[in-house]
């Protein structure tokens, strides 16, 4: 098997070395029973998404017939092989006898560094548990020999989170229009790592992208995860006076920024906790964003790492309040730009309160937020006036069975 392995790699990494075109290799996984085929991947090449993973926008070049590629800057993933380290430490051998100044750097998940752990406590370590995101590498104790010769001549080990997988996965679905599994993609992730953590430009990174055994029903989880992984979205708890127009004057705040997702409940009579998403460019944006809130007079708390928020937290934003008297429930469908959200809370009564407001982008051409109003009834007729005068579609659902069980 380990022939097999290195003939495909000397085929890839020979020609780069001789030419001295190659200074760092990225390793990263895939399930073990490609490693047992000889390495053998689908057709097609990958072009690294240059955009993505270095400032200098560099071009790139592919490496037709074989299931990894070149780009600008390069990268390589690491096969995990049944016993854990096989390939990496066979093409690290390989790689060291030509050119023992290039950087042998493998990548594994957060909660799945068999190998990470090993290397650090200076004995192979046997975990108590691996994460399953990533599945092809989920090994709990790395191979004896291959543990010696990672010792002897791995660099380092980069880890990545499961936001990190998800948002390499959009990079080269983006680029390609290729989808790998999450053991497939981390390479990418970990290159993209080193990168922002090196702060390095016009530099030569190796890599195979490969693994394409994805569960269609997990791509909804990688998609909303992914605009985390890439430093997107982020994700805050905003506190507001529980007050007709304050929602108008978050807004306000908010200004032409593009909210991905907006949930609140009425629970309090002084205060209301919203759950907002927004676009961003970086991190340190996400920053001044809640800096900008804080500003505004609205506590902010910033959750885009907490994993029980992104998990759980923003599906459960909700429930019955017995603040919501008058309450109408209704659900509005209207043109997905900015501006949009704006336009519909400016155009209501100031003297109407939202009791219920729930949206979120999911990419596609219209929104689709549900809102609950209270409004008097003596003021139904002003309702209907603005119902006609927006110029959103919109349906009435106060008598709902589902909402009357849950939120009603």
């Amino acid at each position: 098997m380990i022939d097999k392995i290195l003939t495909k790699v000397r085929s890839l990494a020979k020609p780069l070395l001789v030419l001295g075109l190659v200074t760092t290799l990225i390793f990263g996984s895939i399930p073990s029973a490609l490693a047992a085929s000889g390495g053998r991947m689908g057709g097609g090449s990958f072009r690294a998404p240059s955009r993505s993973i270095s400032p200098s926008r560099g071009g790139g070049y592919s490496s037709p017939g074989y299931g990894g590629g070149i780009g600008f800057p390069f990268l390589l993933p690491f096969f995990w092989g049944g016993g854990g380290g096989g390939l990496i430490s066979g093409i690290a051998a390989y790689v060291k006898r030509l050119r023992p100044e290039i950087k042998i750097i493998g990548v594994e998940p957060v909660d799945s560094d068999a190998m990470n752990q090993s290397l650090k406590a200076g004995y192979r370590v046997r975990l108590s548990q691996v994460g399953l995101f990533a599945d092809g590498v989920a090994v709990r104790e790395v191979g004896e020999e291959t543990f010696r010769l990672c010792q002897q001549y791995v660099d380092e080990i980069i880890l990545v989170d499961t936001d990190d997988i998800c948002a390499a996965i959009k990079d080269v679905f983006q680029d390609t229009r290729s989808i790998l599994e999450p053991a497939g993609a981390l390479a990418v992730a970990g290159a993209k790592a080193y990168v922002e953590r090196e702060g390095i430009e016009d530099k030569t990174l190796v890599a195979v992208a490969c693994g394409a055994n994805m569960n269609f029903d997990r791509l909804r989880f990688v998609a909303e995860r992914a605009e985390l992984g890439e430093r997107r979205e982020a994700l805050y708890a905003v506190t507001i006076p529980e007050q007709p127009g304050s929602l108008r004057r978050f807004c306000e705040c908010v200004g032409k920024r593009n909210l991905t997702e907006f949930s609140y409940r009425i629970a309090d009579e002084k205060e209301a906790h919203i759950f907002v998403g927004a676009q961003i460019e970086n991190r340190s944006d996400a920053k001044k964003l809640a800096e900008s809130f804080e500003a505004c007079g609205f506590k902010t708390l910033d959750i885009s790492d907490d994993e029980l928020t992104k998990l759980h937290l923003r599906h459960m934003v909700g429930g019955r309040s017995h603040l919501a008297d008058h309450e109408l429930f209704y659900r509005f469908e209207f043109p997905e730009r900015p501006g949009a959200l704006m336009k519909f809370v400016a155009s209501m009564s100031p003297h109407w309160n939202i009791s219920v407001f729930h949206y979120r982008n999911n990419g596609a051409d219209y929104g689709r937020i549900v809102v609950g109003i209270q409004v008097p009834p003596d003021e139904m007729n002003q309702w209907q006036a603005f119902l006609d005068t927006l110029g959103y579609r919109y349906w009435d659902e106060s008598q709902n069975r589902a909402y009357q069980l849950f939120l009603g």
